[in-house]
């Protein structure tokens, strides 16, 4: 097959790719030296709607209304604006071996592409239960969320099983988020998971009380402390129930498994350094080997506001990373410098009527503040985390845009504070930084 030849190459085809592409054109690409080379079918999208509008009983979202760059405030980029541009969009394409040496992609297909600088945005693929042996795994109506793909065969399956049953297995992002969702769609939920409370690596236990209480409130039932060990299906293949560790036995319609993600970097394995789980880069998402930049889930990068390297999987880090590595590319081939990365860790979620954002680092001494009784009309409510005796990290449930932007800039900043003080005080604390 005949070879084909970029200047760039974006690998991936999701959120930090679109926005790399975008400042690609802001940097001046010029037609017909970029391409996007992306599994998926489909220009790149903004991924948090999947789990969320896209699933809505009514109303729902649909492409191309959440093409990037939409989820920041920004412009459509619709497949018309990736040719206007003379960026080329490889869709449908598989790569299944990456040369650095050779600056070379092949394709499932056997095409090759050549490159000068490449852009890994290959993101992350979730963990299947059948990676873990579960007995029924792979049944029909058990669905992982991940590209758009999986999220039309989910909305299928909630037509065809209306009113029916589902059991959500796992207690993080997903789990949070789909269950919420399809309490809207009036399917009866089982949400199961080992650990003791719900999104441990970030909420604290009495965070994680008021989310567990509200969404009993409406209707989901948690089981906590189990997992799923087994599946049992129906002649026709469909799951049937889910049979836990502590023996009890859950009816289901559709199972929807959350139970984490890896980074997909197998291509890469041997040819770049790596560090905890993610491919090494610096303060511009430059790795190991020259012209090869890695940014979003699979990028492992120094965290300069704590003296740290770590892998962040979060939207908003895959849109800055990109951001970030493009104009890298752009000043390195200019002769200029462009600042290093300084990330403030972001994450949010919306689910029901509710919607949280936390900034910074969840470690230290926490202090609990405002309304957080899961049945008042009003639950807004927030936290603190302190260490050596400033505000590191700053949680708050409900709050106004001006109060999100105050949690930020304390968890910035980081001035110092009393558990004490912060209790009295409250969100007015971090208004008046």
């Amino acid at each position: 097959m005949a070879e084909k030849s970029f200047k760039y190459v974006i690998l991936g085809g999701g959120v930090s790719a679109g926005y790399a592409a975008r400042e690609f054109a802001k940097q001046g690409v010029k037609p017909g030296e970029l391409a996007i080379i992306s599994k998926e079918a489909v220009a790149p999208y903004e991924r948090p709607a999947l789990s969320k509008a896209y699933l809505f009983p009514e109303g729902a979202a649909r492409l191309p209304g959440f093409h990037v760059c939409v989820g920041s405030g920004g412009e459509r980029l619709l497949p018309e604006w990736y040719a206007e541009k003379g960026i080329s969009l490889i869709l449908s394409t598989e790569i299944v071996k990456a040369d650095l040496a050779s600056k070379t992609l092949v394709s499932a297909a056997g095409e090759s592409f050549k490159y000068q600088t490449l852009l890994i945005a290959t993101g992350s693929t979730v963990l299947k239960l059948s990676d873990f042996g579960v007995k029924g795994a792979d049944s029909k109506n058990i669905f992982y969320l991940r590209e758009i793909d999986d999220a039309d065969q989910l909305v299928e399956a909630l037509k065809a099983k209306k009113n029916g049953k589902a059991v959500i297995v796992g207690g993080g992002y997903i789990g949070l988020e789909l269950s919420a969702v399809l309490r809207l769609n009036n399917i009866e939920v089982n949400m199961v998971y080992p650990e003791p409370w719900c999104m441990p690596r970030l909420f604290t236990e009495s965070i994680a009380a008021f989310y567990e209480g509200y969404y009993k409130n409406k209707g989901v039932n948690i089981i906590k402390g189990t997992v799923a060990v087994g599946f049992d299906t129906h002649p026709n293949g469909e799951v049937k129930s889910v049979q836990l560790k502590d023996g009890r036995v859950l009816d289901a319609d559709i199972v929807v498994v959350g139970v984490g993600a890896r980074p997909l970097t197998t291509l890469f394995k041997g040819q770049v350094e790596e560090d905890k789980g993610g491919i090494k880069t610096d303060a511009f998402f430059k790795t190991s080997v020259p012209d090869v930049y890695a940014v979003g889930d699979v990028a492992t990068f120094p965290m300069k506001m704590y003296n740290d390297i770590r892998r962040v999987e979060h939207v908003d880090h895959s849109r800055k990373s990109a951001e970030q590595a493009v104009k890298a590319i752009f000043a390195s081939e200019q002769g200029k410098s462009v600042d290093e990365y300084d990330y403030l860790p972001y994450f949010y979620s919306r689910a029901f009527d509710l919607s949280w954002q936390f900034y910074g680092d969840n470690v230290g001494e926490t202090v609990l503040f405002g309304d957080s009784d899961p049945s008042s009309a009003t639950h807004k409510f927030g936290q603190y985390w302190i260490k050596d005796g400033k505000i590191v990290g700053a949680f708050l449930e409900s709050g106004t845009p001006e109060e999100n932007k105050a949690i930020a800039k304390v968890a910035k900043v980081q001035p110092a504070a009393t558990l004490d003080q912060l209790a009295e005080e409250g969100i007015g604390f971090a208004s008046k930084i």
